[in-house]
């Protein structure tokens, strides 16, 4: 018994640190495991893992790409250079990536957890606000998906946008003002999803900060509610200023890459029934977190009674949260942070394929989780018989969250298991067809990966896509006619496609049609005039027709384009290696080395060179590596056996 005010007194003091201590160390628990996961064939390559800018690191030209590139139908600097860091830091291995994402998230959650502190007073409410941020599976896909940095790092400039405001409201200066609009530019330029953040400060100001209270005025009630309101509008004009910026470069940056989708493809009825049940699902799998996915495709059509019940439901729950507003303002705030951060990605404006996404819940499911902590906390205070049960309770859920959460987070090991889940949670959704296809041909299971695109064509008949990479499977199986047939269909379908046309004309070179080929190749670079593959293709054709010169000043383009293209620079060494400028030739066959160290008949080819230049150690060297690369290699065991025989012969 003596114990107990210890014990009390111990917690009273060091409450905050435990409540963070608890944050860390349960969000490190189910999220540990990311360390050893790969990237995923799903943005993860067109952010990191074979995106060139940002694998050359943090330099000049890559620094000025992040701030003027469009790539991924997003103007995002911040996140563009947060990448190249890494690579600077730790290199390609995906698991520290992994792990930078998860350093983000568990910030996030400490942040979220120290602003609601400040600005009600409340550990053990704030705490666990920020713990069901912090470990619930709705939240996976933000922080276990690479590409999804963005997400966690607009959020943490978002939390330290709402950190300095709070301390701005406290003592106002220019400076802590400035501040805040610092971060939350930079959480605009990690992703746009902050543009609703002025509208959040507004809610924050009428609780908890109580900044709407009106002090002895001569005003009416009325009227001084609304000048007050209109000052606090007035002070946010700035950050509106930034919203409408951001607004505008993002809307350009969208349309001009394609990722808009225009009204005759999704009616703008379509766009607002989503929305309505988007609304109600994104509630429905916070309760239920079951059969989440990576991507949720757009239904073939809504159901109208879903459709009205959804509508009356949010309606209701919007009027009765202005009727409680003065009685109970967290209501208020909480349902309308949730509805109003969702505004930008609820799909009114349709970017994308997806009828709904699990990241897109990362900010505004934290309304929702207000407005259940603060409720349970009236409740307790009103009977306090209850809190013993509500506290077990909380403690049931946190640990179910968790195991739901360790469930999820495995999922994203590699692509394979991402979309096997994805297939098995939802029903005629294409694109996990086509990008299981595209991993499994990348580890050379062709004729699995023909099967799913087949799939993704089944439904989607009209990707061209697809239609291109089932042709290039067909191609790897020696079936050419009816790659040729795929590829022709995709260009059906949008004839500007230069990956058609150039693979096109690889299947038609390889059926001895070269002078086609040649056609195929050219109209793909008028398309694309700085299309590496096509450059280094038509330069094999060229050379076919024995127009070795202008072959050479082909790979040659390809490679001011691309400099580290290996297969150009043993297109080029071959061909140097034919006109007799074997020095020349040697120099780019170690490069094509240097940039693929297992490149067997480069290896070969240098140790011919080599020889010929009467380094015969050279190339007994290069014969050698060959063969331990390809023990198999015919050409390299009959040119290592002449070599040695000729060293023999050697006095």
């Amino acid at each position: 018994m003596k114990n107990q005010p210890r014990k009390k007194f111990f917690l009273s003091k060091h409450r905050d640190l435990l409540i963070c201590l608890f944050l860390i160390f349960s969000t490190l628990a189910v999220y540990w495991q990311v360390k050893d996961y790969d990237f995923v064939y799903f943005d993860d390559d067109k952010y990191v893992s074979e995106n060139i800018n940002v694998q050359n690191g943090l330099t000049v030209d890559g620094v000025i790409w992040a701030f003027t590139t469009n790539q991924s139908s997003n103007w995002h600097p911040i996140t563009w250079l947060s990448h190249m860091l890494d690579i600077e830091l730790f290199g390609p291995d995906p698991g520290r990536h992994h792990l930078i994402n998860l350093f983000f998230h568990i910030l996030n959650a400490l942040l979220l957890f120290i602003v609601f502190k400040k600005m009600t007073g409340l550990s053990w409410q704030s705490g666990v606000v920020a713990a069901l941020f912090a470990l619930h599976p709705l939240h996976v896909e933000s922080v276990a998906w690479i590409a999804e940095r963005k997400d966690v790092l607009s959020t943490f400039f978002g939390m330290l946008a709402l950190w300095s405001y709070v301390r701005y409201t406290i003592r106002p200066t220019i400076h802590r003002y400035l501040l805040v609009f610092l971060f939350m530019a930079l959480g605009l330029m990690s992703k746009p999803m902050l543009v609703t953040l002025p509208f959040v400060l507004l809610l924050l100001d009428y609780w908890p900060l109580g900044r709407f209270a009106i002090a002895a005025s001569p005003l009416p009630e009325s009227s001084g509610q609304r000048h007050l309101f209109l000052r606090l509008v007035r002070e946010k004009l700035p950050f509106f200023l930034l919203v409408a910026i951001s607004s505008i470069i993002t809307y350009l940056v969208q349309q001009q890459s394609g990722a808009l989708r225009p009204l005759d493809a999704v009616p703008v009825g379509v766009r607002v029934a989503n929305a309505l049940v988007s609304y109600v699902k994104y509630i429905g799998k916070m309760f239920w977190p079951a059969d989440l996915a990576v991507l949720y495709p757009y239904p073939s059509m809504f159901n109208p009674w879903k459709v009205a019940g959804a509508f009356f439901f949010l309606t209701a729950i919007s009027v009765f949260a202005v009727w409680i507003v003065k009685r109970r303002p967290y209501v208020a705030v909480g349902w309308f942070w949730y509805m109003g951060t969702l505004v930008p990605v609820i799909g009114l404006v349709q970017v994308g394929i997806q009828a709904m996404a699990d990241r897109y819940a990362y900010v505004p499911l934290i309304g929702i989780f207000i407005i259940i902590v603060w409720s349970a906390s009236e409740l307790v205070s009103t009977f306090t018989r209850v809190k013993i049960v509500l506290t077990t309770m909380t403690a049931t859920v946190l640990l179910l969250l968790m195991a739901a959460t360790l469930k999820q987070v495995r999922h994203w090991q590699n692509t394979m298991t991402l979309f096997e889940h994805t297939l098995a949670v939802t029903n005629n959704n294409w694109l996990p067809h086509f990008n299981l296809g595209f991993a499994l041909d990348r580890q050379g299971q062709t004729e699995a990966a023909v099967a799913h695109y087949q799939e993704t064509l089944r439904i989607k008949p009209d990707y061209e896509q697809a239609l291109n990479n089932l042709g290039l499977a067909l191609d790897k199986l020696g079936r050419y006619d009816q790659a040729i047939r795929h590829y022709s269909a995709a260009l059906q379908i949008n004839p500007n496609f230069e990956k058609a046309l150039n693979n096109l004309g690889l299947a038609l070179d390889k059926l001895g049609r070269t002078d086609e080929a040649i056609t195929h190749y050219r109209e793909a670079l008028r398309i694309k005039p700085n299309y590496e593959n096509a450059l280094n293709n038509l330069g094999l054709a060229l050379e076919k027709l024995g127009r070795t010169d202008e072959a050479i000043t082909h790979y040659r383009k390809a490679l001011r384009i691309k400099p580290n293209y290996e297969r150009a620079h043993y297109n080029l060494a071959n061909a140097l290696h034919r006109k007799g400028l074997i020095d020349e030739a040697v120099v780019h066959y170690l490069e094509a080395i240097r940039i693929k160290p297992d490149y067997e008949v480069a290896r070969n080819n240098l140790g011919i060179a080599l020889f010929q230049k009467g380094n015969i150690d050279g190339a007994i060297r290069e014969f050698r590596e060959a063969l331990r690369i390809n023990p198999d290699s015919a050409n390299a065991k009959n040119n290592l056996m002449r070599v040695l025989a000729v060293q023999r012969e050697r006095p």
